[in-house]
């Protein structure tokens, strides 16, 4: 047999078998391609374009996607990132963990300030001094549109934190007020009783959870100008997280006093579980994709740290300024495609579309 024939022999046996897998129930497609991972997905799908269609469908890479980092899937399944189809997301998910980015300063202002900033799909919320802007974000580019089309005010002083929910923008000022701004009309409403700056706060479902310096944490509901509840901490309070569930809350205090600083409340005022601080260095901020990446700001020289928790170990490491006794990273969120960060004179970006990677 000379090597035309066998040439052909060849191609005949595979495409007849490559016809006779396509004749497979879609399950037990599905069921065979999960065996496979994404180094071999991808060149499955290199072999006919029917092939091809089938194997970029989200059903064959979820399993793999929720084994990557940031890839939208969180640990119960949700999907966060409908929109983007799974393989581009496990190809950029290879960017996050390699640390291959391209970094930018999107916006500069000239006063040391304590911003604070979130996302809500194309749109970028930060705080300067007393007023919260509203930045769009072009979708591709991830950049910043240079003017705020929308301002949030009413602070009498800087504001120290906010929060979004589909209804609201509930910002914490050092003032001592707590303004809920409604994101659709003019509706304002003010919530007055913390003594001290409000460092931080949380809110679910109209229940809103404030912590301040002056040694409290405050329940409140939107129904009313008066705190539903306060719980005296003893200790100066800097972070509060409401449970998805509404059952709980965790409070974070300053560590200055001979008290637990991180501790768990039910709804009756009753602390359920706390913990030691086992580390020296300060966390200024964290965000977590939801399955198993975390990303953490620094007080130090404005550093930004990627950790996976299933490793020990630091994943990446980013430096985003180089200046001695810089700032630290107030605030940071991230998207699919890219990692914001506030520090006192800057907003920082890191994109993870340069460069993008065959799957390997």
């Amino acid at each position: 047999m000379n090597d035309c024939v066998y040439f052909i022999w060849c191609y005949s046996v595979l495409t007849g078998l490559i016809m006779l897998i396509l004749q497979l129930p879609e399950d037990v497609l599905y069921h065979i391609l999960s065996y496979l991972n994404c180094k071999s997905l991808a060149r499955l799908s290199q072999v006919c374009k029917s092939i091809y269609r089938f194997v970029n469908r989200d059903t064959v890479w979820r399993s793999i996607a929720k084994e990557f980092l940031n890839t939208g899937i969180n640990r119960d399944g949700t999907d966060i990132y409908p929109h983007i189809p799974l393989k581009e997301r496990v190809k950029l998910a290879q960017n996050w963990c390699d640390g291959v980015c391209k970094r930018a300063i999107p916006l500069k202002w000239k006063t040391k300030l304590l911003p604070w900033l979130e996302l809500d799909g194309d749109v970028l919320f930060l705080s300067q001094a007393a007023d919260i802007g509203a930045y769009q974000l072009h979708q591709e580019s991830g950049r910043l549109q240079r003017n705020p089309f929308e301002i949030y005010s009413g602070h009498n002083a800087d504001v120290c934190h906010f929060v979004l929910t589909d209804s609201h923008l509930i910002s914490g000022g050092s003032d001592g007020k707590i303004l809920a701004h409604s994101r659709t009309t003019d509706w304002l409403v003010e919530l007055s009783g913390h003594k001290q700056e409000v460092n931080c706060l949380d809110s679910k479902d109209g229940l809103i959870i404030s912590g301040s310096r002056d040694q409290t944490t405050r329940i409140w509901t939107l129904t009313s100008n008066n705190p539903r509840d306060t719980i005296p901490m003893y200790d100066r309070v800097w972070s509060v997280a409401i449970s998805p569930t509404l059952s709980s809350f965790i409070t974070g205090t300053s560590c200055c006093q001979n008290l637990s600083p991180l501790r768990i409340w039910d709804v009756e005022r009753k602390c359920v579980m706390e913990w030691e601080e086992p580390h020296d260095s300060t966390l200024y901020c964290i965000q977590t994709d939801g399955n198993y990446m975390i990303a953490s700001g620094s007080s130090y020289y404005g550093v930004v740290r990627l950790w996976d928790k299933r490793q020990s170990a630091c994943l990446q490491f980013f430096q985003l300024s180089s200046e001695s006794g810089s700032s630290p990273v107030y605030c940071l969120r991230f998207s699919s495609t890219h990692l914001y960060a506030a520090l006192a004179t800057s907003l920082h970006s890191l994109d993870f579309q340069k460069s993008p990677i065959c799957i390997r």
